[in-house]
């Protein structure tokens, strides 16, 4: 069991959402437009994890290390990101579980907040259109904060949004990035086994705990600590 903590991070892609579908679909429709070879979703999944602009990178490079061309990464991007503000929530969907685990925290109590790397103008709509805005008393996207994940500064600016100590905080998230964020911040990490991580088991990260479902969430957590008055 987790220790008790008092307020829970959620990461967005990977973790609550599924969302390659319309990823790959957009980035293949790029690819078409500059006359390349689709990709395929099985390989764009590999990619996924670290912010849009660097899935068009790594498309253009066609592996997950490695620098494109700077003029064609400056004709790639908008291409992308139109096609993408088209296509932001067409066929992504809420991981099975997840609705359940969100009712868990919330009438638990946890203060909820989503921190993600993706940019403000999708992830909006994203958390909308699949009917979980709600859930979450901030929102942090790739670029609310000068700095976003693996970097420690979206989850501490979220505890002190919730005047919470690091040390009594959780993340949740699926990739080694939410894992390093987690332990710059002090915070304790659960990770979801299905989510983006380049193909590797997040295992391998050692976070505290590793779910297959956010239905695990109620036998895992204890009950959320309090402010005292």
């Amino acid at each position: 069991m987790i220790s008790a903590p008092r307020m829970v991070l959620i990461d967005l892609d990977g973790t609550l959402v599924d969302s390659v579908p319309d990823l790959a679909e957009c980035i293949d429709a790029m690819l078409i437009q500059l006359g390349r070879p689709p990709q395929g979703e099985a390989q764009i999944r590999c990619w996924v994890g670290n912010g849009v602009e660097r899935l068009v990178r790594r498309a253009l490079v066609g592996q997950l290390e490695g620098e494109p061309d700077e003029a064609e990464l400056q004709r790639a991007l908008p291409i992308f990101l139109e096609l993408y503000a088209a296509h932001t929530c067409k066929r992504s969907r809420l991981y099975p579980g997840v609705r359940e685990g969100l009712d868990f925290l919330r009438s638990a109590g946890y203060p909820l907040g989503c921190v993600t790397n993706k940019a403000a103008r999708f992830t909006e709509p994203l958390l909308n259109q699949l009917g979980i805005a709600e859930y979450f008393g901030i929102v942090i996207s790739g670029d609310t904060l000068p700095r976003c994940k693996p970097d420690p500064l979206p989850l501490l600016h979220a505890a002190q949004h919730f005047g919470v100590a690091p040390q009594e905080s959780l993340m949740i998230g699926d990739s080694i990035s939410d894992v390093q964020a987690a332990r710059a911040a002090g915070f304790a990490i659960i990770c979801v086994s299905y989510g983006y991580n380049h193909g590797q088991d997040i295992r391998t990260a050692q976070p505290d705990a590793v779910i297959d479902s956010f239905t695990e969430l109620p036998n895992l957590l204890a009950t959320p600590r309090r402010n005292t008055p």
